[in-house]
């Protein structure tokens, strides 16, 4: 699924990007948007570093509620992985949370594990990274767009199934498919530039 979708979501394009409309003080729907992508992927990490299911959600809590404070100033640098300044940010909110925790048991904290130099296999690869942020995209953008859009764009580029094929099967001309296939591929590209490097 992710493979074609990739192959096809190299282009940039000059729309405000997410990333760009969470700048702005009236970003709530946008702020919401970049939740239902994150969290997931925040968590995941948390886990990853250690943590157990509660602990992980409110470390995700955390990192969310830091990038809320940080990313309104924050200017993406073409030149630098959004994915990797996440990914530090989220490191260090697990690290605190480890600090903390042996603190409170009155622990050394000498003995503590560094979730930054954890087992490498951990870490998201980039195509595992891009294939969740777009999984997620297409899953939160589904709303944008009319039911018969979706649909033709989904069985299309994410079933693969043939254009001809989803146009038959949805009463839709061939072209309308290409067009529904375009808009929604557009948006995404809109949205997720920056995000995905």
């Amino acid at each position: 699924m992710t493979e074609n979708l990739l192959s096809r979501f190299k282009m940039h394009t000059t729309s405000p990007s997410l990333l760009e409309r969470l700048r702005r003080p009236e970003a709530r729907e946008d702020w919401a948007r970049f939740v239902d992508l994150y969290a997931p992927l925040l968590f995941y990490w948390s886990q990853q570093a250690g943590l157990h299911e509660p602990d992980a959600a409110d470390v995700a809590q955390d990192v969310l509620l830091t990038l809320m404070e940080k990313l309104p100033g924050f200017a993406y640098d073409p030149g630098r992985s959004f994915r990797k300044w996440l990914r530090q940010v989220t490191q260090n909110k697990c690290r605190e949370w480890f600090r903390k925790e042996a603190l409170r048991r009155g622990e050394p904290l000498t003995d503590l594990v560094d979730p930054g130099t954890s087992d490498p296999a951990v870490t998201l690869a980039e195509d595992e990274y891009q294939a969740h942020i777009l999984r997620q995209a297409m899953v939160v953008m589904q709303r944008d767009f009319q039911p018969l859009t979706w649909q033709a764009c989904w069985e299309y580029m994410v079933n693969g199934k043939p254009a001809a094929e989803v146009a038959a099967q949805l009463g839709m001309t061939l072209n309308a498919v290409y067009i529904a296939k375009a808009r929604v591929l557009k948006q995404l590209r809109q949205e997720l530039e920056g995000l995905l490097d």
